[in-house]
């Protein structure tokens, strides 16, 4: 499959025009997100945080250091709850932080002192603990001070950034129960949170895929010159619609295995990823399928983590292989 990134994707702060940035995280995989900065006047909008202290003030610093953003950042959006886009928010106590009401009703299920637990428990964990080590191993998330969303909606929100009118669109649930997208109608741009994941696996924790696949088709509707993703380089439509074949895809196979009466681990292990396989972290397959399966048998009940974290850490281990 050709790149689907627009620009070098290169680790720091990229000047996106008219006032906007995208701070990016090479090489996109886990916990290595992006975030943004939409400014106009003395205003400015922040677009999620980091996975924790020490990422998110070397973000800042580089975002108050450029020109010309001598400004106060008033409002962070934070795109959903993962931990990534949103732990470094204790950085900025007089900001306002936006979420969706679902987002913010998943804060209590994933702080960071959990993950500062799950870390230390990790050596201890045989091949589990080391795929933990391997995806969250460089972050440190001991002392993170969680800060919650101060103001959410429900579907639709719209705000401004001096004369800028900014949009939040609730496409979730998809990647979580919350997924919102930031719309920059003025500059034909859109920072998407983990509705992308470019060359990359998305990763489907919450679903319906539906509704992922509608997300990727509400992003095409927009007019855009610009797409920061969640994950990866920055990219156009072109980046959008890849994201919507892979999932019309993975939806498609994993339907024909379900209905096989195929296990869910061993459909995973079966699914040949095709165009699909230079793309990173491939061994989330396990968890897509999973999530895909519950889907289709109408199955209410939540995902066993730990148990996909063993299923992707024996796909991870079988492909170094």
């Amino acid at each position: 499959m050709p790149q689907l990134g627009t620009r070098p994707y290169v680790r720091g702060l990229h000047e996106l025009g008219r006032g906007s940035w995208a701070w990016l995280q090479p090489d996109g995989g886990w916990g290595w997100s992006n975030a943004g900065l939409i400014t106009d006047g003395d205003e400015a909008l922040l677009v999620d945080t980091l996975f924790d202290t020490r990422l998110t003030d070397e973000m800042l610093k580089a975002m108050r250091a450029a020109e010309p953003l001598a400004r106060t950042i008033g409002t962070v959006v934070n795109t959903h709850s993962n931990g990534d886009h949103c732990n470094g928010n204790a950085l900025l106590p007089d900001a306002e932080i936006v979420a969706s009401q679902a987002t913010a009703d998943e804060f209590a299920h994933e702080s960071p002192a959990m993950m500062a637990n799950l870390m230390r428990r990790a050596p201890a964990m045989g091949e589990v603990g080391e795929f933990f080590q391997h995806c969250f191993g460089a972050f440190d998330f001991e002392g993170v001070t969680q800060r919650l969303p101060t103001r959410t909606f429900v579907g639709a929100l719209d705000l401004t950034v001096g004369t800028k009118p900014v949009a939040l669109k609730q496409v979730g649930p998809a990647h979580t129960r919350g997924d919102i997208v930031v719309h920059v109608p003025s500059d034909r741009l859109a920072f998407t949170g983990d509705i992308l994941f470019i060359e990359g696996h998305p990763i489907i924790w919450a679903g319906p895929v539906g509704n992922w696949i509608d997300a990727c088709g509400y992003l095409l509707s927009l007019d855009l010159e610009t797409v920061v993703p969640g994950h990866g380089p920055i990219t156009d439509r072109r980046g959008v619609q890849a994201v919507h074949d892979y999932l019309v895809f993975v939806r498609d196979e994993a339907r024909l295995r379900f209905d096989a009466g195929m296990p869910p681990f061993d459909a995973a292990m079966d699914i040949a990823l095709g165009d699909y396989d230079s793309w990173g972290d491939a061994e989330r397959i396990a968890v897509n399928v999973a999530t895909l399966y519950k889907e289709f048998a109408h199955d209410a009940t939540p995902n066993n983590v730990t148990e996909l974290f063993g299923w992707m850490a024996k796909i991870h281990k079988s492909r170094r292989r």
